[in-house]
């Protein structure tokens, strides 16, 4: 889901204005001395058989050039339109081009603070690292969930998946503060899976027509069935801790030009959107290649090589590799 906050650009599938056009003024005839004014000229162009248009060569020299001057007259205001609608979608592929991440990029993506904070499934020496950029009111967020649990199980040690807040729905925010909570009581993970279920999926099945399911009454329900401390739990929701763990998930995120949800990064590599399991299969397989080769430990990969060797801020395809 893209983030509401965005700048949105001009796209196919955007509505289209509509604006009142002015006829074009006529423009005033130019009498030749080659003809008449009240004489009927030839068209400059004329469709041949096939359906191709050529040049009506008939005629003196002066005759020819008038013609083609009229025609060029007569279809001013068309090329006009054409080459602004060129430099607007040139303009528009440049702006997309500067928000699409370099290929080749590894993301310096500081996990420290979701880790700290419990907000992570899998070993601290798995050689991968998978953060996860998700919104709890977004369905392809919650799509993604149950593969990810399936990979860290699969992988047996292999992989970890850092999960980063990043509020795209506002009905969600206080779902991510309870899931800040419970990291407090050490049910990050239980507190996520259960809310899917329980808060996220009758939201899902309205339509989001009623987001009652994402409120705080439901979710003290959830957190009373993981046998949450419940005053314990309501104070760590809205404290300014929970506050500070959501704005600095985020402000992480934006430093990487992450605007919608889910966004991935693998060991540093940002993949975009729902993917399939096996495309996230072949994507870890090839990482753990990476590690191997490069004779680092495990366990110190991501700090030392993604971390201590990735590029600090957002890189785009337009943008060349920094040295």
């Amino acid at each position: 889901m893209k983030l509401v906050t965005r700048p949105a650009f001009v796209a196919l599938v955007a509505l289209a204005g509509c604006a009142h056009q002015q006829p074009p003024a006529a423009n005033p005839a130019r009498p030749t001395a080659a003809a008449p004014a009240a004489a009927a000229e030839p068209a400059a162009a004329a469709p041949a058989a096939d359906g191709s248009l050529k040049i009506d060569r008939s005629g003196t020299i002066e005759q020819q050039l008038a013609r083609l001057q009229d025609a060029h007259d007569r279809n001013a205001d068309a090329v006009d339109f054409l080459n602004k609608v060129y430099a607007q979608q040139k303009a528009k592929a440049s702006a997309e081009e500067a928000e699409e991440p370099a290929e080749d990029a590894v993301f310096a993506v500081d996990v420290t603070g979701e880790v700290a904070a419990g907000q992570v499934d899998g070993p601290a020496d798995a050689p991968v690292t998978i953060v996860k950029a998700f919104d709890f009111a977004c369905p392809y967020c919650q799509r993604m969930a149950a593969p990810l649990t399936e990979l860290v199980k699969e992988y047996n040690g292999k992989v970890r998946v850092v999960y980063a807040n990043m509020v795209v729905h506002p009905p969600a925010r206080p779902a991510h503060l309870a899931s800040c909570a419970a990291a407090k009581q050490g049910k990050y993970k239980q507190f996520k899976d259960a809310f899917w279920d329980k808060g996220y999926a009758p939201y899902a099945a309205s339509n989001g027509g009623d987001a009652t399911s994402l409120g705080e009454d439901n979710i003290l329900v959830i957190a009373k069935g993981l046998g949450l401390d419940p005053v314990r739990f309501k104070t760590d929701m809205a404290s300014s801790a929970c506050e500070d763990r959501l704005t600095k998930d985020m402000a992480e995120m934006a430093k990487f030009h992450v605007n919608a949800t889910p966004t991935f990064f693998i060991n540093g590599k940002h993949v975009s959107g729902a993917r399939s399991k096996a495309e996230f299969k072949q994507l870890i397989d090839e990482q753990l290649k990476i590690v191997a080769a490069s004779g680092v430990p495990a366990g110190d990969y991501y700090a030392r090589v993604v971390v201590g060797q990735g590029e600090k801020q957002f890189r785009s395809k337009a943008d060349p590799k920094r040295r």
